[in-house]
Order: C-alpha cells, then sequence, then structure tokens
C-alpha cells in the first residue's frame, strides 16, 4: 500500500532514539551479547551484572530505537521475554534534504512479485512453511504460490518487479530510490562468494554493487524454523539512490544515471530489474529476503521524493 508520510518528523525522532540508545555503555554491551543468540531478560542481567529493573529499562530504551525486538516466550513461571538484536549496521544520512520536495510515496514489493524472471540453477523460492514447488526447476517461479516467498535465490539472470508509480503527473521526482536485503548465491553457502549484482530503473543502468558473499555461517535473525542451517540465512541491507546529480549506494556514489534519465513521468509504473549482467566479472547470482526472512524485516522497497 503507498504511504504518505512526513519523513523529516520520523527520521529526526529515529534518530534521537538511536543516539539514546547508544549512549550508554550498558547497552552497548547487551547489543554485544545479543549478536550471536537471542537470550532472555534474566540471563542479559546474569551476563551483565545489573539488576534485572536496570536491564528491562535498557531493553525497552533499545527496543524503541529499533536495535533488538522483545518475544514473549513460556517459561517455567509465566512467560519471559527473548531478547533479539535486529541490525548490525546503522546508516546515518546526512545530506542535506532538498528544499524543494514536498511530498513522499513508498510502496513495498513481496521479493515473490515480479512480473518477469529468468533463473538457472541454483534456484527456488522458499515462504514461511519450506520450499515453494521444487529448488532448480525454473517452471515453479511461475507458481502463483510465488507471491508469498520471503526468500528467492538465482545463480544467474535477474528478477523484475513493476512498481505503482503514485507521483502525480504533473509534479517532478526529485530523488527515486530501491531498498533490498541482497546477497551472492552459491550451493549451501559460501562467504566468499563475490557477487557483481546491478540495479535496473526503467530501464537505466544503476550501477553495480558487488556483493562480498552468500551468507550462512549464523542464521538470519528473523528467519522461520523452516528454512535449515548450511544454507543461506541473511544478506545485506543496500540502498540505491538515484540523485539530480548521480547514483549513490548506501551514500556513496557509483555510477553517473540522473533521475531525469528514468523517464519516471511518462508512465504509470516504474520498473525495477535486479540481476547480473551475463558479461560481469563475477557472475555470482543473488538472494534476495523479504519479510520475516534475514535480517531486516522489509520487502522490496521504493520510494520516490517530489
Amino acid at each position: 500500500m503507498a504511504k504518505f508520510k512526513d519523513y523529516r518528523i520520523e527520521e529526526t525522532e529515529a534518530l534521537r532514539r538511536v543516539g539514546k540508545a547508544l549512549a550508554s555503555e550498558e547497552r552497548l554491551e547487551i547489543l554485544r551479547l545479543l549478536y550471536g543468540d537471542g537470550m532472555i531478560i534474566g540471563e542479559i542481567a546474569k551476563k551483565t551484572g545489573l539488576p534485572a529493573s536496570s536491564t528491562s529499562f535498557h531493553l525497552k530504551i533499545l527496543e524503541q530505537a529499533g536495535l533488538i525486538r522483545m518475544e514473549e516466550q513460556p517459561g517455567t513461571r509465566g512467560n519471559t521475554k527473548l531478547c533479539i538484536r535486529k541490525v548490525d549496521y546503522i546508516t546515518i544520512d546526512m545530506v542535506k534534504k532538498n528544499p524543494d520536495v514536498d511530498e513522499v510515496f513508498s510502496a513495498e514489493m513481496p521479493v515473490g512479485a515480479y512480473s518477469s524472471c529468468e533463473v538457472v540453477p541454483t534456484c527456488g523460492l522458499w515462504d514461511e512453511n519450506g520450499p515453494i514447488g521444487n529448488e532448480d526447476l525454473e517452471y515453479c517461479f511461475y507458481y502463483p504460490e510465488r507471491m508469498r516467498a520471503g526468500l528467492l535465490w538465482t545463480s544467474a539472470g535477474y528478477v523484475e518487479y513493476k512498481f505503482a508509480n503514485g507521483v502525480p503527473r504533473n509534479m517532478e521526482t526529485k530523488r527515486v530510490s530501491v531498498s533490498m536485503e541482497i546477497c551472492s548465491e552459491a550451493p549451501g553457502y559460501r562467504e566468499a562468494w563475490k557477487s557483481d549484482i546491478t540495479v535496473w530503473i526503467n530501464g537505466a543502468d544503476c550501477g553495480t554493487w558487488t556483493s562480498p558473499g552468500d551468507f550462512g555461517s549464523r542464521r538470519g535473525r528473523l528467519n522461520p524454523a523452516s528454512l535449515p542451517n548450511g544454507s543461506t540465512q541473511y544478506g545485506m541491507q543496500m540502498i540505491w539512490e538515484v540523485r539530480d546529480d548521480g547514483t549513490y549506494l548506501n551514500g556513496a556514489r557509483i555510477a553517473d544515471t540522473k533521475v531525469e534519465e528514468l523517464r519516471l513521468s511518462e508512465k504509470s509504473f516504474v520498473t525495477v530489474r535486479i540481476g547480473n549482467k551475463p558479461d560481469a566479472k563475477y557472475v555470482g547470482g543473488f538472494n534476495l529476503f523479504g519479510k520475516n526472512f534475514g535480517d531486516y524485516n522489509q520487502d522490496i522497497i521504493l520510494t520516490m521524493e517530489y
């Protein structure tokens, strides 16, 4: 569903909460403890030497900042809360916001809701209950059940999505971004398995990122129990952003493509293609993670500022 928000207020509040959460050695120590596995509040209090009341206070601040999540679990004396770390990286955008931008259109697309694809074994789809169809068979990518997928992988090729273009025709788009959790694809997993992954918006090449590997040495923080160990577990959160002076990846310039070259006002939809170029140096495939999979609870997010 399209969302119209005042992002200036939301970003300021989010930054304030993160700053508060990190301005404490006790809370930093709790984040370190939660790096590998989740813990209940009592375990955290014991390992840090803090009283249970102080531990709960610090955990609440970390949860409000979006750095951890707490889930109720049955215990021997009623319910207890399992604390799980949510993020590995925090990116703070210090770029001055465009004063000409008045509105933001944002939409999320499930990873299985692609409009076209070209996949190569190893390939497959997974939802919270298990595999969708059979792995390594291309025709399974056309099952209607693909819409439920929270994880998609292929050793080469691409997937392409069509997003609704919610910017009014009489308005000029100033900036467009695409956010996703993604990594390379190797049989099983290989931490050092490079892949040159490119994003195209409306057919325009918006730059290539070399994924360092296919990550599976630990479980993804959101993965359902149906996804086994020994396979890909999580990716990296990557944001392609096309501005009026070029294209940026997580804030670093990677291409000369400018937002005017995307010709966004010409159609009622925006195409986003993600994949490997056939002549790339590293054709190492890709894994795409959606909600309830990997480390970041998001689908593919398109944002347009105008």
